[in-house]
């Protein structure tokens, strides 16, 4: 270790000691031999396609704490994509950094300003700085803005990145001054940039190194081991091959794309099944209205009355229960026969969190009474914020009316095109990942969801690939989906609130997750 004296504090060399690692070399094996493998690759570029959850972000966090506690050393900057990616990676080179002593301050929470076309942008920063004076920040979202910055850059989860290009542009001037760039990430189809990158370096037309860690791999050298050691089991054979089904289970059906780094074809399920369910709730309930064969041409004051009486019975109880003093929004995917109508709204509370109270998922119900439903559950939202309506085909009607009643500036009549889609949809997925949506625990809201695939680069439904409702055997074809994804578009493109007179007082809870108790 006499070299390492002589480039580390003597705090650092402690840690370089307690880690088995530095520079290169391998000493007490904490790090298991793929993490090492990549830690030890020195490469100014170096890119690695993984599976999910094999630690090689809390190896770099001991790579991060090791770079920036040395003399000569540089700071290290990570590039998640949401601010929980970035508390968790500051935390973990906090852990490694432990052993400092006073060699490192207390992480300290910022504000990076940067630069995003004309428009002058911030996110959060969480840094140490060590005694070198080298720091580690990890920031909150992806600027990519690199300017006047040296050292080492990690982008974490690449794949997921919205312009991965302009990101790698900007990481890469840090080179010229002698840092590096490390880009880590499981695979989001085929067309995804991330993919492309990685065949053009398996291609040779690209100088970076490249890493491959699949989660048989990861297994067969030691996961399920330090997974035991951690939760104080005791390994066995059975043992890993039953946690490596039960792992598997989890990711079905794009287990070969998390797990085994192989790009779906179609470009994968965007959201995956643990996200979506993580962001679930039983207490919101699917409510269904489904008209029987030929009820279009049954007399008006029939039709009428008999959704009057089902929003009476089923919806209105539940907007009784929603505080006054939250704001609302809602989306709607419209569908005449086949697939389903849907109205998603979605209510908000001071802190900005967002709830489904409930879904309404019409199927074969006439256009009138469509706009009936609509009408009602809008007309009794409290502070109606803003609107979207699917305006393609035959929606086009319903969107027109919605507009003509609550005004242009309230109610957006959307055309799904490619362009937004590709604007809007991973800015809802964001809210699944940060944890600002909570939305109704249900089979088909999970499998429209899971529809949604990345469509040449695109995340969106496509156009073919329908599903069965477990419910009643009819067609899904990502139905809530884009509901939801057009509320969620709403609640970025609000107006002032409209003014209209509810029926009357429905509690006072501003807490959006106990509106219920309202």
């Amino acid at each position: 270790m006499s070299n390492l004296q002589e480039l580390l504090t003597p705090q650092a060399t402690e840690l370089a000691k307690q880690i088995g690692y530095a520079f290169g070399m391998r000493q007490s094996g904490v790090l298991l031999p793929y993490q090492q493998r990549w830690v030890a690759d020195t490469s100014k570029v170096k890119v690695c396609e993984k599976s999910r959850r094999v630690g090689l972000s809390w190896a770099e966090a001991a790579d991060a704490a090791l770079t920036a506690a040395s003399k000569n050393g540089q700071d290290v900057w990570y590039i998640g994509y949401n601010k929980d990616m970035a508390i968790e990676f500051i935390l973990d080179v906090a852990q490694w950094t432990a052993h400092f002593g006073e060699a490192a301050e207390a992480i300290e929470c910022g504000e990076e300003i940067y630069k995003d076309g004309d428009e002058q942008k911030s996110v959060l920063t969480f840094s140490i700085k060590y005694a070198s004076g080298n720091r580690v920040t990890a920031l909150s979202s992806r600027p990519s803005n690199l300017r006047g910055k040296q050292g080492v850059v990690i982008i974490d989860e690449a794949a997921f990145h919205g312009s991965l290009a302009e990101l790698l542009k900007a990481a890469f001037a840090l080179l010229i001054w002698g840092g590096a760039v490390h880009v880590i990430s499981t695979h989001d189809g085929v067309d995804n940039p991330f993919n492309e990158l990685v065949s053009e370096v398996r291609a040779g037309k690209k100088p970076y190194s490249l890493h491959r860690i699949e989660f048989k791999k990861a297994l067969q050298e030691g996961l399920y081991r330090r997974v035991c050691l951690k939760l104080g089991r005791e390994w066995s054979a059975e043992g890993e091959a039953a946690w490596e089904e039960e792992i598997r289970a989890i990711y079905r059906p794009a287990d070969a794309e998390e797990l085994d780094c192989i790009p779906s074809q179609s470009g994968g399920a965007y959201f995956s099944r643990t996200l979506v369910e993580a962001r679930m709730s039983p207490v919101y309930p699917v409510l269904r209205l489904t008209c029987p064969e030929g009820f279009e041409l049954r007399p008006e004051a029939e039709r009428v009355g008999f959704v009057e009486d089902w929003l009476l019975v089923n919806v209105q109880p539940l907007l009784d229960k929603i505080s006054p003093l939250l704001r609302s929004y809602y989306g709607q995917d419209f569908a005449r026969s086949g697939d389903l109508s849907v109205i998603w709204p979605m209510v908000e509370d001071a802190f900005l969190r967002k709830v489904v109270p409930f879904l309404i998922e019409m199927r074969n119900v006439p256009f009138d009474q469509q706009r009936q439903v609509l009408f009602y559950v809008v007309d009794h939202l409290p502070n109606f914020m803003a609107g979207a309506n699917d305006a393609r085909g035959n929606g086009q009607w319903l969107a027109e009316v919605a507009a003509q009643k609550y005004g242009a500036a309230y109610v957006h009549r959307v055309m799904l095109t490619q362009d937004w889609y590709r604007d809007n949809m991973p800015r809802y997925k964001a809210a699944f990942e940060d944890g600002d949506l909570t939305v109704p625990k249900d089979e088909g809201v999970l499998s429209d969801h899971r529809a949604v695939q990345v469509v040449n680069g695109v995340p969106k439904v496509p156009d073919s690939g329908h599903t069965s409702d477990l419910k009643d055997g009819g067609k899904r074809h990502g139905d809530a989906a884009i509901a939801g994804c057009l509320a969620w578009f709403a609640t970025l493109n609000a107006a002032s609130p409209i003014e209209y007179a509810s029926d009357g007082p429905r509690g006072g809870n501003t807490d959006v997750e106990g509106f219920l108790n309202g």
